[in-house]
């Protein structure tokens, strides 16, 4: 009597190709997700570098600002 192919091993195959393809999937998602991560950790950066850009021109631009008034101060004085 030949052996019969049961039902249980084509539901086997089956999900295993469902996983697989499912595996690509998620693969193809993580590798989009690093992506992005990398990109908006550059981003980050740039921001970082322009904030302390404009800290220190705050901290020139106080330092000039009390000096100037500094000088009129002791100019009005006299």
């Amino acid at each position: 009597m030949p052996k019969k192919k049961s039902s249980s091993s084509l539901a086997q195959q089956s999900v295993g190709i469902r996983l697989s393809s499912h595996e690509k999937i998620c693969s193809e998602r993580m590798s989009n997700l690093m992506t992005s991560i990398e990109r908006l950790e550059k981003k980050v950066d740039a921001l970082q570098d322009n904030v302390s850009k404009g800290k220190g021109i705050v901290a020139v631009l106080v330092f000039l600002g009390s000096i100037a008034a500094a000088c009129i101060g002791y100019l009005n004085i006299k």
